[in-house]
């Protein structure tokens, strides 16, 4: 996380008083991609990686912010017709107005933050940004919102001030992340449960190996594919694709375009590949969490067509430094892949991966180790 002393002594210069310290993670999900929206499950954990904010309450009605990393500052009021014009504020600005329409009473304050969670990384830098604020405001004004509310108005945040009509998983990981331990969440529910999860403790490490590339693809693909879903499931007979199983699918085949068969049976797939990991976790198997991770992968790839040239070519290059697991993190079209690699391969694969792709592409990719981490909290 970042250096909180640095962020302390801006505060005091800025403000000239004494500031009580926050942080919020970023997040990596294992498996379980492009399911939330299908009723599935989802499997997050925090990362040591996020926001650090330095706040303390003014007695104004207005909110003074400085963003460290952009060198900007910012004064708003708490009222709808205050929003900020720049859009770092918007995700501050928003988290006191959805609190406020959930009844809770807040004044301002003044706030200095910082983040070290690699932007465009897929690790969600504006949900650990939300969830620092709602997290911090809510043990101020002793707001007693639970953490599954906390994330709800990190999420009401995205989809009313910041133009984002995102899921819970990102506001969910990052408020009730805990360290050695992933979560698995079912999206039709909202029920979640704990999964032990700490790779060095079997000779792992997880790596995030960023192919710094994002394809702007014509069109809307996410809602190609969501509605794709969507209509299988119609003929299904169900709300969702999740529960649906591959037999059920084949019987339909001939009643749906060949495009919406090959979405379904990845997401289907993807299911059962979420319950898969949960069992092997349990049993301290991450091999076999590793395969599922491969299978994701090319499922992503070839039946749900959300990989690029890029991320297929960095997961081949995992499998042939006999890495045990390695797939697209995140929505696809460009971004990182995730690794689950044995310690003894670390360096190699690191070495192999960073000297071939920048070879074909010419440019390196950014690796980035991550460690299963505690979510929002006081420091």
């Amino acid at each position: 996380m970042n250096d909180k002393n640095v962020i302390k002594q801006k505060f005091v210069e800025l403000y000239g008083a004494e500031p009580e310290m926050f942080a919020s993670p970023g997040r990596i999900n294992l498996i379980g991609e492009h399911t939330d929206y299908n009723g599935g499950f989802v499997f997050p954990g925090a990362v040591d990686k996020g926001i650090t904010a330095a706040i303390r309450l003014n007695g104004t009605d207005k909110v003074r912010a400085y963003a460290m990393d952009l060198g900007e500052s910012t004064e708003f009021g708490l009222n709808e017709e205050d929003k900020p014009s720049q859009m770092w504020a918007c995700y501050v600005f928003g988290v006191c107005r959805e609190i406020q329409k959930r009844g809770g009473k807040i004044g301002g304050f003044d706030t200095v933050f910082s983040g070290d969670v690699p932007l465009g990384a897929g690790m969600s830098s504006s949900a650990a940004l939300e969830s620092t604020f709602a997290f911090a405001l809510n043990e101020f004004y002793n707001l007693g919102f639970e953490k599954f509310e906390l994330a709800r108005i990190g999420q009401s945040t995205e989809h009313n001030y910041c133009g984002v009509n995102c899921g819970i998983m990102d506001q969910f990981a990052s408020v009730c992340g805990k360290a050695g331990h992933l979560m698995r969440l079912d999206c039709r529910s909202m029920e979640f449960e704990y999964f032990p999860f700490d790779p060095a403790k079997h000779g792992y490490r997880l790596v995030l190996v960023n192919s710094c590339v994002k394809h702007e693809l014509v069109g809307s693909p996410y809602n190609d594919r969501r509605a794709s879903c969507e209509r299988v499931a119609k003929v299904l007979g169900q709300e969702f694709l999740r529960g649906a199983s591959m037999e059920q699918l084949e019987a339909i085949k001939d009643q749906i375009s060949e495009e919406d068969y090959m979405r379904a049976r990845y997401v289907i797939g993807e299911e059962q590949r979420v319950l898969d990991v949960c069992a092997a976790l349990e049993q301290g198997d991450l091999e076999t969490v590793g395969a599922r991770m491969y299978e994701t992968h090319w499922g992503m790839s070839k039946d749900y067509e959300v990989s690029c040239e890029e991320l297929d070519f960095l997961a081949e290059v995992a499998k042939e430094c006999g890495v045990s697991g390695s797939r697209i993190m995140g929505g696809g079209f460009g971004g990182c892949t995730i690794n689950l690699v044995k310690e003894e391969l670390y360096d190699n694969f690191i070495k192999t991966a960073t000297e071939k792709f920048a070879a074909k592409y010419g440019h390196e990719p950014k690796v980035y180790p991550v460690i299963i981490s505690d979510g929002a909290r006081r420091i």
